[in-house]
């Protein structure tokens, strides 16, 4: 395992698992409105779909150990209204997110997920 070691003042040193805490995904869509979107750039990524009006699945290249990783995702805010990015389900090689607006799911024109955990 890639490790490094950090002082810190006071000749306090510890030393930190550096691939534990790099991203092992991302990805980040743009959206050409209803029923288009694109892999804007991406790292570990095989393909997305659009699940419908403001739903995305993600396909992860490189599975991760389980399905019990942390999946962060964010989206660009619609005009006057606050945009919530929620997860729908995850496993080791894809997971869906939506973009929600009170109960009701919308596009957005960027939106953004990390993945951080173990790869099988």
């Amino acid at each position: 395992k890639n490790s490094i070691t950090i002082v810190a003042g006071a000749g306090n040193i510890t030393t930190t698992n550096v691939e534990q805490g790099l991203a092992k995904a991302w990805f980040h869509i743009v959206s050409g409105g209803a029923s288009s979107i694109a892999l804007g750039d991406s790292f570990n990524a095989t393909s997305i779909s659009d699940g419908g009006t403001g739903i995305y699945n993600f396909n992860i290249a490189n599975d991760m150990a389980n399905a019990v990783y942390s999946l962060t995702v964010s989206s660009q805010a619609g005009a006057g209204f606050p945009d919530k990015p929620q997860i729908n389900s995850q496993s080791t090689g894809s997971f869906a997110s939506r973009q929600a607006h009170a109960t009701d799911e919308v596009d957005s024109g960027i939106y953004n997920a990390t993945v951080h955990g173990d790869l099988a």
